[in-house]
């Protein structure tokens, strides 16, 4: 379970995220709304653990993440809106790099992405420099390298 208590992040004192606090259990789906500028981004930023809270507390399965973040980290997968990635490489040439980042085996990792390039219907396209993707599909390579790892 990931957990936020009253989190908040100040930028030269002023707040982009004031008290949040709420649980995303697993096998539930949670839903985090709000206007432009309301914090969301900022939000998923420190619960990535890519930028530090002002106050308040993380947890994951009752612990901060700050006790281990790589650990964390390894655990967690997280799909961004905009994907950002490397579109001079193809798909497969993507999450080989991403399963070789995650110091998978070789034989865990192939298997692993033969997997999700069907799962997503990237197989056909596997070869293809992601720069010729549409968005959809580039989405589809970010979820594919957040669950090579089994978050």
């Amino acid at each position: 379970m990931l957990e936020l208590r009253n989190v908040s992040k100040r930028f030269s004192g002023i707040p982009a995220v004031d008290d949040v606090s709420f649980c995303a259990r697993p096998g539930e789906v949670t839903g985090y709304l709000g206007a432009n500028g309301s914090g969301k981004s900022t939000t998923m930023k420190m619960i990535t653990g890519l930028i530090p809270m002002t106050s308040g507390h993380i947890l994951f399965d009752g612990k901060l993440i700050q006790q281990d973040l790589m650990g964390y980290r390894q655990r967690m997968g997280y799909v961004p809106e905009e994907p950002h990635l490397y579109t001079h490489l193809s798909g497969m040439e993507y999450l080989v790099m991403v399963a070789q980042l995650r110091n998978m085996d070789s034989k865990t990792a192939a298997e692993r992405i033969e997997g999700l390039l069907h799962l997503f219907a990237l197989h056909s396209d596997r070869d293809v420099p992601i720069a010729s993707y549409s968005k959809g599909m580039r989405q589809k390579v970010l979820l594919s390298a957040a669950l090579m790892h089994k978050p």
